[in-house]
């Protein structure tokens, strides 16, 4: 590839990667307003993430065009090519925690529309809500400087989130076995307390992928992910 060539496709590059971390700053606003939402029944945040929703869609269809033309165009190889192809990973990852956002606010607009309240909103949700934003911003943060030590606490800190979700499970489960009348908003709670910790997990594998653009090494759905974050 020629020097000019080279700069051309460096420019290219950046250009893809400063939209990704904006698509990433709309997502883990929408999860913040989702969750907030959730806890103080405020409709209009609620419709205000819903509506954001297509904003990520048409964030992610251009992204992932340029992805696609970038590959035509200029055949990268080796890290680079490491990079597009886990940039379009990454933004798969992160569309989907645009819908979970979208999904936590319009089961909210649903709690809030039933009327009656028999289970307080619990304060764990919205803990587990501000832990999952954490871990998508410092994942974000991750790819954004490169930094492989980052992306790994990253990794690491998906077990406080998965420990928060089972926490919120024992609550709701005491309250359906004691007052079958909270069974219907329980399982409502429930689901977007799934919703956040899938948040958790999208955002482990952003940090998953920032490892793969550095280093090369492909660590998703092997024990190497737990090997490496206990070193961290």
């Amino acid at each position: 590839m020629s020097d000019h060539l080279s700069k051309q496709f460096d420019l290219e590059l950046e250009n893809i990667r400063t939209r990704i971390l904006q698509m990433g700053g709309l997502v883990e606003r929408q999860v913040l307003a989702a969750v907030d939402a959730f806890s103080s029944g405020n409709l209009d945040e609620m419709q205000q993430v819903i509506g954001s929703d297509r904003e990520v869609d048409v964030l992610e269809v251009g992204i992932d065009e340029d992805c696609t033309l970038l590959i035509a165009r200029r055949q990268p190889t080796a890290r680079d090519l490491r990079l597009v192809m886990a940039i379009s990973r990454i933004v798969t990852d992160l569309e989907r925690v645009g819908d979970k956002a979208s999904k936590i606010a319009r089961m909210s607009q649903k709690l809030h529309q039933a009327g009656s309240q028999r289970i307080p909103r619990l304060s764990d949700v919205h803990h587990c809500g501000r832990l999952a934003s954490d871990m998508l911003q410092r994942s974000l943060d991750s790819l954004a400087r490169m930094d492989i030590d980052a992306a790994r606490q990253v990794i690491g800190a998906d077990k406080a989130i998965d420990a928060a979700f089972n926490a919120i499970l024992r609550q709701l489960i005491t309250y359906m076995m004691e007052d079958p009348r909270t069974i219907s908003e329980a399982l409502d709670i429930i689901w977007i307390a799934k919703a956040i910790e899938r948040v958790g997990d999208h955002a482990t594998n952003i940090a998953e992928n920032v490892i793969y653009i550095v280093s090369g090494i492909d660590i998703r759905h092997s024990a190497v992910a737990a090997s490496k974050t206990d070193e961290a």
